[in-house]
């Protein structure tokens, strides 16, 4: 018999996992995904908590002005996060109001003729910039946070629901 008949080809023993250039490459595409998704995922959170804090806003002006409108006046000042006197749970948002911060990380407070006005919903503290205030200034109002109904006055946020 030959000998290199039985000789039985040897076959090349396949590589197994990933090369380097192909982790480098898988890494690079991640890379890019994650610099479009980051923004997004961040735009589309501080659009949310803006959408939050103009319905709580909605809500509570609403609730205000109902019991201006059974009482004949607005509720009395109350301090930061305190629910004004008065106002109850059926018209109005307690837990919300009252939590310890706001979707704009701030703390909503009642006051009557303070800030230029009769009677407005104030919001002090807030760690939203200013760029994103003027974000909700636009849904609500004129979009100038020197003007309007809602603006910034001493470093509070005032949206004025009667001056």
């Amino acid at each position: 018999m030959n000998p290199s008949l039985t000789r039985v080809p040897r076959l090349r023993a396949s590589a197994r996992g990933f090369s380097l250039l192909e982790i480098m490459i898988a890494v690079t595409i991640i890379g890019l995904l994650l610099t479009i998704a980051i923004p997004a995922f961040t735009r589309i959170r501080q659009r949310s908590l803006n959408t939050r804090f103009v319905s709580d806003l909605r809500t509570f002006t609403q609730a205000f002005e109902s019991y201006a409108v059974l009482h004949g006046a607005w509720p009395p000042s109350a301090s930061a996060g305190a629910v004004p006197a008065g106002m109850t749970d059926d018209d109005f948002k307690t837990g919300a109001w009252s939590t310890s911060r706001n979707s704009v990380g701030g703390r909503w407070n009642w006051d009557r003729d303070s800030f230029g006005a009769i009677a407005a919903i104030t919001v002090d503290n807030v760690t939203a910039t200013d760029a994103q205030m003027a974000l909700i200034d636009a849904q609500i109002d004129d979009g100038d946070l020197s003007a309007g109904l809602f603006k910034k006055n001493s470093g509070r946020f005032v949206y004025a629901l009667a001056q």
